[in-house]
C-alpha cells in the first residue's frame, strides 16, 4: 500500500470541559410525565429514561469506554475531496488480515449507528477458520457522524456519500472491493455499486434491501401477504417512522433539540434501537456508549439529519431503483425478522444481479452488532470457495495461497 501522508491515527479524546458541560446538562434535566402503564406505548418508556439518566449521570464511565474503543479499533483519518463540496476529514476504522489475500471490504453503517457497528464483526472477518475467506475491513463513519467531519453544503446527496466510500478505498490502496451495508449503508453502496460497479466495487452485500411492500394488486407469493414481517413492515410505515418525516422535512427544527438536550437526543435514539432489534439484552452502558458517540461527535448530534432530508426530498430511496451502469454487480442479501423494511422474495429476486440470499430466524434492524456470527457466516459463504462471488477480486481471493 502506497505511503500517504494525509492519514493520520486517531484516538477519541473528549475533552473534560465537554464532559463537564454534558454534566451539567443532564443535572438540569426536566423529564415529562407519563400516562399510567404506558410502558414504551407511547414512546420511550419514563422508566427506561429515568434510569440511563441516572446512569449517564453517576457510574457511567466515558472514559472507560474510549479506552475500550480506542483499543479495539485501529481508527484513522484523512481529507477527502467531494466534487461541489470541498474537502471534508473523513474518519475510519482499517485493520488488514493477517491473510495476504484478503478481499477489502467496506462497512457502512447508518441512523441510528456508527462506526461502533463493526465492533463485533471486525475480529471475525480478520481471523476466520482455515477453509474461510479473510477480509481485509475498513469502517466508514459517514460524513457528518461520528468524528468524521459533516458537509457544509447543500445538496450532499447518495452520490456525495458513495464518492467519500470510494474515494477512501481507492486512497487505502484498494483498487477494486466488495462492501456491506444496513440502511443508509445500503443506500450508499447501492449507489456505489452504480457508479463505480465492476471498475471499484465488484459484489455488494447487505441486511436491509429497499423493496415495496407486497399488496394484493403487486402480484406477490401467496405467503407473502401474511408473512409477519410484511406485518413489521407495515408497523414500521405507520406507528414507527415519524422521525423519518421529522428528519426528512424539518432536520433543522429537530436539530435544535438534538444538539441542546442530552436527554432529548437519548430518547430519540434508544426508543429506535430498543424496537427494532430483536430482543437484544442492551446493557445500559452499551446504550450509553452508542448515544454518546452522537453526543461527542464531530459535527454534532444535528447533522446526520440533513442525510435524510437531502436524499429523501431528492426522490434518491424510491423503488425500483434507476440503475445507469450497463452491466449488473453481484449482490448479496440477508433478511433478518425484526428489519424494519421488509423485503419479499419476490421482490429480492427482481433485483438485478442477485447472486446471493439468505433468510434467518432472528435478528433485527443492526445485524452487526445483534447477530455478528450469522453475518459473517453469510459474507464468508457468498465469497467463500464455492460462493457465487468467489474471486470477485482480483488476485484477493480471501484465501492463504
Amino acid at each position: 500500500m502506497p505511503a500517504d501522508s494525509n492519514e493520520k491515527p486517531f484516538k477519541i479524546a473528549i475533552s473534560d470541559e465537554q464532559l463537564s458541560l454534558l454534566g451539567k446538562k443532564l443535572a438540569l434535566h426536566v423529564l415529562p410525565d407519563e400516562l399510567e402503564g404506558a410502558g414504551q406505548k407511547y414512546g420511550a418508556s419514563l422508566t427506561d429514561v429515568r434510569r440511563l439518566v441516572s446512569r449517564w449521570q453517576n457510574g457511567f464511565d466515558w472514559r472507560k469506554e474510549e479506552a475500550r474503543i480506542n483499543e479495539e479499533l485501529p481508527q484513522f483519518t484523512r481529507d477527502i475531496d467531494v466534487e461541489g463540496h470541498g474537502t471534508l476529514n473523513i474518519h475510519y476504522v482499517h485493520q488488514k488480515s493477517e491473510v495476504d489475500s484478503a478481499i477489502p471490504m467496506l462497512f457502512v453503517h447508518g441512523w441510528p449507528g456508527s462506526f461502533i457497528e463493526v465492533r463485533k464483526v471486525l475480529p471475525l472477518l480478520l481471523n476466520p477458520g482455515p477453509d474461510q475467506p479473510a477480509f481485509h475491513v475498513v469502517a466508514l463513519s459517514l460524513p457528518g457522524y461520528g468524528f468524521s467531519q459533516g458537509p457544509k453544503r447543500q445538496g450532499f446527496k447518495s452520490a456525495q456519500y458513495a464518492e467519500v466510500g470510494n474515494k477512501l478505498m481507492l486512497a487505502l490502496g484498494y483498487e477494486e472491493y466488495v462492501t456491506q451495508g444496513g440502511d443508509w449503508g445500503s443506500i450508499v453502496t447501492r449507489e456505489m455499486a452504480n457508479m463505480y460497479g465492476n471498475k471499484h466495487l465488484m459484489a455488494w452485500h447487505t441486511n436491509m434491501l429497499l423493496t415495496t411492500l407486497p399488496t394484493p394488486t403487486s402480484k406477490p407469493l401467496p405467503d407473502e401477504l401474511s408473512d409477519p414481517r410484511a406485518a413489521r413492515g407495515r408497523w414500521y410505515s405507520t406507528q414507527s417512522n415519524a422521525y423519518l418525516l421529522l428528519q426528512s422535512t424539518q432536520p433543522q427544527t429537530i436539530g435544535y433539540s438534538l444538539a441542546d438536550s442530552p436527554v432529548g437526543l437519548l430518547t430519540w435514539i434508544y426508543e429506535k434501537i430498543v424496537v427494532w432489534t430483536d430482543n437484544y439484552p442492551w446493557d445500559d452502558d452499551e446504550v450509553l456508549t452508542w448515544i454518546s458517540i452522537y453526543w461527542f461527535s464531530r459535527a454534532g448530534p444535528a447533522a446526520p439529519s440533513f442525510m435524510y432530508y437531502e436524499i429523501i426530498q431528492a426522490g434518491e430511496i424510491t423503488t425500483p431503483f434507476n440503475w445507469t451502469t450497463e452491466a449488473p454487480v453481484k449482490l448479496g442479501v440477508s433478511t433478518f425478522p425484526k428489519e424494519i423494511i421488509y423485503a419479499s422474495p419476490s421482490s429480492i429476486k427482481e433485483y438485478r444481479g442477485l447472486v446471493f440470499q439468505a433468510d434467518h430466524d432472528k435478528g433485527g434492524h443492526f445485524a452487526a452488532y445483534e447477530v455478528p456470527e450469522l453475518l459473517v457466516q453469510d459474507l464468508r459463504i457468498m465469497f467463500g470457495k464455492a460462493g457465487p462471488a468467489y474471486g470477485v477480486v482480483p488476485k484477493k481471493s480471501g484465501y492463504s495461497t
